[in-house]
């Protein structure tokens, strides 16, 4: 690894920030994994679009469709990529503990950045707080890599503020992905903002938490490689410019985004979040592909309502 154990905190201080995007996994209609496809995607968003790092295997990978071994392959494939041109984030996350836990090494040994894990789902608990406590500190206690935790509706239950900041004690815990109402991560922020980096998924509040919270870590979704081209960046332009304190030009050129937003938002099926998102990506000209089952693909009508907003949103290719 590139730090130790009792370092992971202060590395992921100096070396976890700028916009980190959850990349989805291209697959063949015949359902098998397009490994050229996505070393080809992530090649276009770190050297044409310069995101700092990447969120891989998670949600949006259909990581639940993918067996232990493809989500390692997963993993390496994207540490070939990046190759310290841009930080790496696996998901570990897996009902099975040891399976958490054997992803995690996996991770550690190729030389990957940090995992995320997210809280487990727990059957019969009403007060989870020890439970997932003592989840995490038996994770941190297995490895050495940095860990993120990632707390969000479908475990359902939200950890608390105060929870997350009794985890953020933990050696190797670095950052969390908090997707939560914004109440809870502005306290979070105040109880642990100093040994944890604190983000959550939304594009729309990133400006706002810069400026407010002084977040300098977007952890992450998609919004990186679908509002952006090689031609056109206005995300990676309002970011810097948020960085630089010009906040009325950043917020000009965030709210410049709001039809593609828009677009995105009007056309994306609700029980097709996956084989929307990919075939905006094969719209900007990157490799979709298809989603696995038990996910729906678009219909044509679906792709034609699509391709319309897309081709009036006002997106330079």
């Amino acid at each position: 690894m590139k730090y130790r154990k009792s370092d992971a905190k202060d590395y992921a201080k100096e070396h976890m920030r700028g916009i980190w995007a959850a990349a989805l996994n291209p697959f063949h209609v015949d359902g098998s994994f397009d490994e050229e496809g996505l070393r080809a995607n992530i090649r276009h968003w770190i050297d044409d679009l310069g995101i700092a790092g990447l969120f891989i295997a998670g949600k949006q990978g259909e990581f639940f469709s993918m067996t232990l071994e493809e989500r390692k392959r997963n993993f390496e494939i994207a540490v070939e990529e990046c190759d310290g041109k841009a930080g790496t984030i696996m998901s570990a996350s897996d009902q099975n503990f040891a399976t958490v836990v054997e992803l995690a090494r996996h991770a550690q040994d190729i030389g990957a950045d940090y995992v995320v894990v997210h809280a487990p789902m727990l059957h019969f608990v009403t007060d989870p707080d020890d439970t997932v406590y003592n989840y995490y500190k038996l994770l941190c206690d297995e490895v050495d890599i940095g860990i993120a935790m990632w707390s969000h509706p479908d475990s359902g239950y939200l950890m608390s503020p105060e929870l997350c900041a009794r985890v953020a004690e933990l050696p190797n815990i670095v950052a969390i992905k908090y997707s939560v109402p914004r109440e809870m991560y502005v306290r979070l922020t105040e109880l642990a903002g100093d040994r944890i980096q604190v983000s959550t998924a939304s594009e729309a509040e990133w400006l706002d938490n810069i400026e407010e919270l002084g977040w300098t870590l977007y952890l992450c979704s998609s919004p990186p490689y679908q509002l952006q081209t090689k031609a056109d960046q206005r995300m990676n332009d309002y970011t810097r410019l948020a960085f630089e304190g010009r906040f009325d030009e950043a917020r000009r050129v965030r709210d410049s985004l709001e039809p593609v937003r828009e677009a995105i938002r009007a056309t994306r099926p609700g029980g097709k979040p996956q084989a929307h998102g990919k075939y905006w990506q094969e719209l900007l000209g990157q490799v979709g592909g298809a989603v696995r089952a038990p996910l729906l693909q678009l219909t044509e009508e679906e792709k034609r309502a699509t391709r319309a907003a897309f081709e009036t949103c006002g997106l330079k290719l």
